[in-house]
């Protein structure tokens, strides 16, 4: 029987993302989107100041985009850094947009695009913060707005904060603080429960994906406890509490993947023991009795001891602290100037640049809707290329036909338009809606630029652009050309820098873990943070490995051959807890000069990776040298076959 051949995954991956639509619908994130942009716009309307609703929409909207699932100490930066980013990028472009530049406006734009792709670099929150500052320095240059430029960027940071009051006061008159858990607690309680899934999950197949899934709620965890917080922010007793529950988790997870070593069964009543924690964690009550597995093999002497440490910490005693696992200063500014940053940066200018160049030349005066497309579509942590350039398109012809539809219906002849002398309600009603469906859009890049572009169309029809929208899909077709041909280019942050920066940092982060578990004498407390930062780098690479196996040939293909190397470091990290955990109890200390060799070897892998050549010329140990630590051996063989893999 013949078998229909499969499409190709770089073709498939927009229908991925599909399944996420059935997902609960996060009720409290739509109601304040109905109450975000609408009643912002509503006010301008009804006051006759329509440019001033517009642009407190335009910011209100960017923020509804970024209220993402977060505590409410996060929430702040993950919305505010980005406003004011995009204050700062309106305000440049409008002031760039009364030099009288003409065609210039393409370099001066580029210039920003420079800033923009270096800060994006930085991590997740940046990249939003980036492309807010690319988006609207391009609108600032290119919507007529007769409003002064700090004026507008005022207006932008009033709509964001009214989003950012109702994030941070509606759960507080929902619901108190007697009657239902906190996000941070719930994101700790996560944490015990993905436990809880790995160790009935070890002793089976599914072990390595349940100790994903807990990485996972880990980062979670940490960022909700630990990063984007504000200056001067002074912790209060339940987060010192939490901090000290996270910490003890960390014990256990130790002893936990040390289970996972040994690849033995861990019994029921012994797995039961984080659900009863998370359960603690969630109510704020006592765990009751901990039962503890029998001190007989390294792993359930880490888990005995982690047991008991949680007995006295869930009773009120403090937790060895352990620190942030989130990028200092210094490693943001090398992220920033790094070949990361320099590459992605140099994309960024140049689609902006090339789609500015060519959006001065077609009619029209509102030109601005082409670059600021592209700035969109050139941001790499929204999926694989093609993915992204076919997603736009059909989520801008949708929006463009809704839109359009309702303009016949609605228009001059019947609603009145912002020239017309009366009031337009319409346009006020499509964005309040729209502004609704923001939380639900965000789960796939289709739908939210389906909801996404009624909304702005909406916004610049108020702004006096009554085009109804036909001509934004040409543009945004233009722009999806213009990245498309520049993600053929080299040496332009594509898919390969991606995979090789990420790998990079996670083989270095598994030097720093192995050589700290090496390291006699070494902080309890500083092993756990590097393991930490072990697995997120790993999880982060394997990310990245996953989207570039996606891209346009060649990059897909080839760059889905990393994943086996991403596997084989998690099996190294996993191996060096387990030696870290033998060493505590007593085994003999690895030699110096065989620590030594292990440490070269990761420093050559990564430097190999980052340089994007094959690490053929790596020297490792001989088998025999690492019967000093039995788990090192493992290190040895996973060295060998990332060795193997990568020269492959």
């Amino acid at each position: 029987m013949r078998t229909l051949p499969t499409s190709p995954d770089w073709l498939t991956h927009p229908l991925r993302g599909a399944r996420t639509l059935r997902d609960p619908i996060p009720w409290a994130a739509v109601a304040r989107g109905a109450l975000g942009v609408g009643p912002v716009v509503a006010v301008g309307v009804a006051s006759g100041h329509l440019p001033f609703g517009m642009l407190a929409g335009l910011g209100a909207m960017f923020a509804h985009v970024n209220d993402r699932p977060a505590t409410r100490a996060t929430r702040i930066v993950r919305i505010g850094l980005p406003a004011l980013a995009g204050a700062v990028g309106l305000l440049t472009g409008a002031w760039l947009g009364t030099l009288g530049l003409g065609i210039g406006i393409a370099l001066a734009l580029a210039a920003v695009g420079l800033v923009s792709g270096a800060i994006s670099a930085i991590g997740p929150v940046s990249s939003a913060a980036g492309v807010q500052l690319m988006v609207l320095a391009v609108v600032g240059a290119g919507m007529p707005v007769p409003v002064p430029p700090p004026v507008k960027a005022g207006l932008l940071l009033i709509g964001a904060v009214w989003v950012i009051a109702m994030a941070t006061l509606l759960p507080r008159v929902i619901h108190s603080r007697q009657t239902a858990p906190t996000d941070e607690r719930e994101t700790v309680a996560a944490v015990y429960d993905a436990l809880a899934d790995l160790m009935t999950a070890v002793g089976t197949d599914g072990g390595q994906a349940a100790r994903r899934r807990l990485t996972a709620a880990y980062d979670a965890a940490y960022e909700a406890l630990y990063a984007h917080r504000l200056p001067l922010h002074r912790l209060d007793e339940e987060e010192r509490r939490l901090r000290d529950r996270l910490a003890v988790a960390g014990a256990l997870s130790e002893g936990v993947l040390t289970l996972l070593w040994e690849n033995e069964p861990v019994p029921d009543r012994i797995a039961r023991t984080p659900a009863q924690l998370a359960r603690s964690v969630r109510t704020g009550l006592p765990p009751g009795r901990l039962p503890a597995p029998v001190p007989d093999t390294a792993g359930n002497v880490a888990m005995h001891r982690a047991v008991l440490l949680a007995a006295r910490v869930f009773d009120g005693e403090p937790a060895p602290p352990v620190g942030a696992v989130v990028p200092g200063h210094r490693q943001r500014l090398r992220r920033a100037l790094g070949p990361a940053g320099r590459e992605y940066a140099a994309r960024v200018a140049l689609c902006v640049g090339v789609a500015t160049v060519l959006a001065q030349q077609l009619p029209g005066e509102h030109w601005y809707w082409l670059p600021a497309t592209a700035a969109f579509l050139v941001k790499p942590d929204m999926g694989p290329l093609v993915s992204r350039a076919l997603s736009r398109a059909l989520g801008t012809a949708v929006g463009v036909a809704v839109f359009g539809g309702l303009a016949t219906v609605f228009g001059p002849g019947t609603g009145g338009t912002p020239d017309a002398g009366a009031p337009a309600i319409w346009p006020v009603i499509v964005a309040a809606v729209c502004s609704a469906l923001i939380p639900v859009s965000v789960r796939h890049f289709a739908l939210q630029t389906a909801v996404l572009t009624p909304l702005l169309l909406s916004l610049v029809y108020l702004g006096g652009d009554t085009d109804p929208g036909f001509t934004r899909l040409t543009d945004t077709l233009l722009a999806c050309g213009v990245v498309l041909a520049a993600g053929a280019l080299p040496g332009l942050g594509g898919p390969r820098a991606q995979v090789s920066v990420r790998l990079s940092l996670a083989v270095r982060a598994t030097r720093d873990h192995l050589d700290r578990v090496l390291t006699a004498e070494a902080p309890y407390a500083t092993r756990l943070r590097l393991r930490r930062e072990a697995y997120r780098a790993l999880a982060d690479a394997r990310r990245a490995v996953e989207v570039a196996s996606a891209e346009h040939p060649p990059f897909g293909r080839d760059l889905a051959a990393w994943a086996p190397v991403v596997f084989a470091l998690e099996k190294i990290v996993d191996a060096a807890t387990a030696c870290g955990v033998r060493l505590d109890q007593g085994a003999p200390q690895p030699e110096p000069a065989l620590a030594a060799r292990l440490r070269a070897a990761l420093s050559d892998l990564a430097d190999a990776v980052a340089a994007r050549r094959p690490p053929t010329d790596l020297v490792l140990p001989a088998g025999a040298a690492v019967g000093d630590c039995a788990t090192l051996a493992d290190v040895t063989a996973g060295l060998r076959r990332v060795r193997d893999l990568a020269a492959g």
